[in-house]
């Protein structure tokens, strides 16, 4: 799997500097990639049937990424093929009062898929160790003196350890985590922030405050080199995907799901013996008719 090359599982650290941001080193043919993802598109529908009908395991695909990488796009385009029914997706934005009033992972840990299905975080829990960090928001927390008393790197420490556990925990509960952390490269975000304010159907989807997160890019990728080193396991990787080529960061991304989906128990229940037969009356009244 391609992908692979892009894999975080514990055993390196996560440098971005030093991956691709497109195409150029993997060496591919455009057509031929374009030709893989719906061969993979259809493999993930056929999977999923028979994940939701298995209903034993659930999978949770988490899209991190600094603005204007292609999150919304990814799960258009990637996902768009899957039955809804088995499918939810989650928008975490900037958490509300309620939000705020628990810990971290509450509103998380709401949103978990049944066994069975699929659940995409559109962002997630990561933002808490992200622009929290990157914003020093951890000083705004109304929480106990004994909890926010140490060091930032402390705390931070703590929270990485808290995911780390999480995850854990989601796993030997039946679930399996992907992590995946769009890969865009500062020129490419730029030239996306211009087609977003020259073309007026794009213009809700810039805001100043973009411009203001831009200027703390370098930061973000130090911060997301930590994060990613810090939190990535063999049962919960962390996928760092060249994002300057939507088509290319759409077939590694639909690899990724082929592989968790063949990796999570899909087998369709197999009906007892007198259920059988009575799915050969029934088969035996239908043609009699």
């Amino acid at each position: 799997m391609k992908a692979d090359k892009y894999c975080f599982d514990g055993s390196r650290p996560c440098e971005l500097r030093r991956l691709p941001c497109d195409s150029r080193e993997d060496g591919v043919d455009k057509a031929k990639i374009v030709e893989k993802t719906e061969s993979n598109l259809q493999k993930m529908a056929a999977l999923q049937d028979a994940f939701y009908a298995d209903g034993r395991e659930g999978l949770i695909l988490i899209l991190q990424a600094l603005d204007a990488a292609g999150k919304d796009s990814t799960v258009k385009h990637v996902m768009g093929g899957l039955n809804p029914q088995g499918v939810q997706v989650t928008s975490f934005k900037q958490p509300n009062g309620e939000e705020l009033s628990h810990d971290f992972l509450w509103r998380v840990n709401r949103a978990l898929p049944p066994r069975g299905s699929i659940a995409i975080f559109n962002r997630s829990y990561y933002e808490d160790v992200l622009v929290v960090q990157v914003h020093d928001l951890q000083k705004t927390y109304r929480m106990a003196p004994r909890t926010v008393a140490g060091s930032k790197e402390e705390f931070f420490r703590k929270r990485y350890r808290q995911i780390r556990h999480y995850e854990e925990y989601l796993y030997e509960n039946s679930y399996r985590v992907v992590k995946i952390f769009l890969h865009v490269s500062k020129e490419e975000q730029k030239k996306r922030f211009l087609e977003r304010i020259d073309d007026p159907e794009k213009n809700w989807k810039f805001s100043e405050e973009d411009l203001k997160e831009r200027a703390r890019f370098e930061e973000y990728l130090d911060t997301y080199d930590e994060v990613i080193t810090a939190t990535a396991s063999k049962h919960s990787p962390w996928y760092a995907l060249p994002a300057d080529q939507k088509w290319y960061t759409r077939y590694l991304v639909s690899e990724i799901v082929v592989d968790a989906l063949e990796h999570c128990t899909h087998d369709y229940p197999a009906p007892d013996p007198a259920a059988l037969d009575r799915l050969l009356d029934c088969k035996k009244a239908l043609e009699s008719e």
